[in-house]
Parts: C-alpha cells; structure tokens; sequence
C-alpha cells in the first residue's frame, strides 16, 4: 500500500455502503469494509434451507441503471457482471371477492384487461400515471440526486422547474386522496395506495408528491436478476474487491472516533483503524446513540416516526402453482385500517395483505423441480416492545387461512422448510432501529427534509443508507451513495 494514500472505511455492508466502497476505490482511496455479520449485504441477502434458496431481503427491484453506473464508473461493462430482464407482470393483484388483476408491463395489454376486469375506462389511471412520469421528471433531480441540505443546490435551474410545478406535485394533499381523486374504481385506489409501503408509509397520512412511486414500477419498469435479488449484492462485492476493497466481516465497530470536528478512524472490536474518511452506512439512531460520543443528532432527526417493517415467512412449498408469478398480492378488505395499525399498537388486521415473492420459477437453483421458494410477507408496526411471538403465530395463522382460500390449496400441508424475520429479528441482524425497514416513515409532507443529511459537520464523516436521505429501497440506498462520495473529494 502507498504510505500517502488516503484510507476510507465504510462502516457496514448494506447495499449502499457497498456502493460508497466502490466510488471511493474509483476516487483512489485505499478502502475498507467493516461487518458486524458473518456476512455482506445487511438486508440485500441470502438465505438457504435445505434445497430451497431465498433472497432474505427486498425482492423488488426498479431502476437498474444505478447499479449498471457503478459498473462504468470503474470501466467495466455491466453484463459482465450482472444481468437482469424487465418483468412482463409487474404484480399479480388477488381481492377477496375472487377479483384477479394482472397488472402487465404492456399498456395496451394492460388496459385492456383493467377493462374487461373493472369494467370502466382505464383512461384515468393511464392519465394517472402519466402525472406519476411528470411529478418523477420535475422532482429527480432536485429530491433525488443531490443533497437537500446543501445551500448551493437550491440555486439551479432544476429547483426552478421544481419550484414552477409545485401546484402540480400534490404536496398539499395525501396520496390516498389524490388516488381517490382521479381513479375510477375503488380496487385500482387501493391497489396505488399499496406503493406506500415501498418506502414504509400510510397513503391515506403521506403527501400526494409519493403518487411518483408508481412510474418507478410501471414506466420505467420492474425488473429481476437472472441469478436472483442477491447477485446483486455478489456482483458489486466481486466488482468491488477487483478495485481492492477489503472487506471484514464479524468485525464489528463499536465507535466511529471523532472529536466533535474531524473524524480519526473506527474501533473495531476495540481495536483502532485510523481513517481519513468514513462512511456510515448503519442505521442513523444506532449510529448516534452507540458509535459517535462526542456528536449529537439533531431532535428533529431522532425523533422521526419509524417506517413500517415486516413479517416475512420463508416458505418451501412441495408445488408448483401456475396461477402465481414473481410478485403477487392479497388484499385485504379494509385497507385504512390495516394502515392505522401499522403506526400504532392496534391489533394487526386478522385479514392482512399479504406479498408473496417466488423467484424460483425465475432462478432455477432456488427450489428443486416442481417446487417454489415462497417469500410471503405481511406489513407490521415497527418494535415498539409487542408480544411478536404471539402476534407471529396469529399472522401465519391468518396467511395461511388467506392463502388457501385464495388458491383452494391446504397451504400447511404444502410448507416443506420454514424460517422467519420478524421486527426484532430485522432490528438484531440489520441494525435498523425498531426493525423499520425505511428509516423514517414519510408521513408528513416535510419528512424529506427531515432526512439527515449524506454528510456532517464531522469532517470526513459521511452517511449513507435507507435511513438518511433520500430514503429506504434499493434505489435510494444507490443514491445515497452516490451523494455522499460526491462530497468527498478525489484521493
């Protein structure tokens, strides 16, 4: 190693400290990762039981441009690495009255069938959709890929296009009412208001500026790798230490050391690594109560209201069910309710929307023949001290209850191998405060700009991940990188 190069040490190995560890390498830095976990990838993972493999983490994946751009900042071509084909079906929608709803990537295939499903025009949502496209086009670059909390960034061209079509972002209305507004049919209201829970929000208290969401899905597209979410992970991990980043795992940092003004390094397992930069990709509560002691947060950043987490079951099911693609939803009748309950400690719905992921039909190696890898997941209020064991059982209880009617299949005899996360189990494996898989929910309409920000006024303290701006989901958390290292100059 040159003795006057510089060090960076990122401080976790979720996707964006992954992402920080390669634009620092391509910025010159001589960088390291530490993991607390045996493993990379915080959330973005895998998980094996038996014969059956399972991406443990997020199982959405949109906008792979901001992956493929990692591959060509260090020079590299993308394919190489990392495939990935667009899903033909962006979800399959299941109503408990027997209504079924396939929403295809094709919009004449698709407004043909919210036609003959809904009977009525699907004008509307099309219209809708295309105020989704103009809120993400005036918005990306303002909210998206620059820091909010930087002076110089409000002075562009960009904020004045913002700025001009503010009366058209729905800022002053919530996204369920803005839904409410201009869709025909009640089903397609609650099918848009479930985009919430890509960032773990409530429609009916989030601003209408998030009715963005669904151009994410259905204009630009969804997409799957073609060796599952977690090659993801493996592909920049891999590109990554081709740039010579190191990365350690079980190796836990206990203090990120600072003396209120400049950064010096990390302890890791009490040892001292000093450092010129670093990263932060832990969640930012944890990382302000157990590893910075000279800095404190600001209130207003602590004080955020966490975003939903989840109940997921990772099921092997002994068949193959034909009328199940990757993405599939359940409904439940009452959808507000089910939202009021995910902030609050009301009782989860004993009718729960339930997601059900299946990759094998994709990924052959995640299930044997005739067999499917179900990631089946139920929305649920961050930790705040419930009985999770209880609600646990009851919520599988109901799933399954759910799921056999739905599919006229005893799904309980069908489940070969079973394993689970839950709020406290995210919160222990992740670090993610209260097991939120979102960081702060965005149930105000300032809840942006509530975000911490990607840098400190700790010299060489950056921070990255779904927890400070722009948000939680695989995109942001690219993003979030991608702000913090523009910040941090060349080596």
């Amino acid at each position: 190693m040159d003795k006057n190069q510089k060090v960076a040490v990122v401080v976790g190995s979720g996707i964006a400290g992954i992402a920080s560890a390669v634009r620092l390498a391509c910025k010159g830095y001589k960088v390291q990762v530490f993991e607390a976990n045996s493993y990379i990838g915080g959330k973005l993972s895998l998980l094996q039981l038996g014969d059956y493999r399972f991406d443990a983490g997020p199982s959405l994946f949109t906008m792979p441009e901001y992956v493929e751009e990692l591959f060509k900042l260090a020079g590299k071509n993308p394919t190489d690495y990392f495939e990935y084909e667009r899903c033909a079906t962006a979800c399959h929608y299941f109503y408990n009255d027997g209504t079924f709803l396939p929403f295809y990537a094709d919009n004449q295939k698709l407004k043909e069938t919210v036609e003959s499903v809904l009977n009525v025009s699907a004008e509307p949502m099309f219209e809708h959709l295309k105020r989704s496209e103009f809120i993400y086009k005036r918005t990306k670059r303002t909210f998206l890929e620059q820091s909010l909390h930087r002076f110089k960034n409000y002075i562009s061209t960009d904020i004045l296009k913002t700025v001009v079509a503010i009366p058209k972002l729905q800022l002053f209305t919530t996204m369920h009412k803005a839904n409410e507004r201009r869709l025909n049919h009640p089903k397609l209201v609650q099918l848009f208001n479930r985009y919430a829970t890509y960032n773990g929000s409530n429609p009916y208290k989030a601003p209408g500026i998030l009715t963005i969401i669904p151009h994410l899905e259905h204009g630009i597209g969804t997409f799957f790798p073609k060796k599952g979410m977690h090659s993801i992970t493996t592909s920049l991990v891999k590109l990554a230490e081709e740039l010579g980043v190191t990365f350690h795992v079980s190796s836990k940092v206990t203090e990120i050391v600072e003396d209120g003004t400049v950064v010096k390094g990390v302890k890791v397992n009490d040892a001292f690594v000093e450092a010129d930069v670093v990263v932060c990709n832990s969640d930012i509560k944890p990382a302000y109560k157990h590893l910075l002691k000279n800095t404190k947060a600001k209130k207003k950043t602590l004080a955020q209201e966490p975003s939903s987490s989840a109940m997921i079951f990772y099921w092997g099911i002994k068949k193959s069910f034909s009328n199940l693609d990757l993405h599939n939803i359940f409904f439940t009748d009452d959808y507000e309710a089910e939202f009021d309950a995910l902030f609050s400690t009301k009782p989860i719905s004993s009718d729960p929307t339930v997601y059900v992921h299946i990759s094998s039909k994709y990924v052959k190696a995640d299930a044997p023949e005739g067999k499917e890898n179900w990631f089946v997941m139920v929305n649920v209020p961050s930790n705040a001290g419930q009985d999770w064991e209880s609600i646990r059982t009851t919520i599988r209880q109901d799933v399954i209850e759910k799921l056999s009617k739905a599919l006229n299949e005893d799904i309980e005899s069908l489940i070969e191998v079973e394993d689970y996360l839950d709020p406290i189990r995210i919160e222990q494996r992740t670090s993610s405060f209260a097991g939120a898989l979102y960081g702060a929910s965005s149930n105000d309409r300032m809840a942006a700009f509530f975000r911490h920000p990607n840098f400190s006024k700790v010299r060489g303290l950056y921070f990255v991940g779904g927890s400070v701006h722009p948000g939680g989901g695989i995109p942001l958390c690219l993003l979030s990188a991608k702000i913090a290292c523009s910040e941090i100059k060349q080596a």
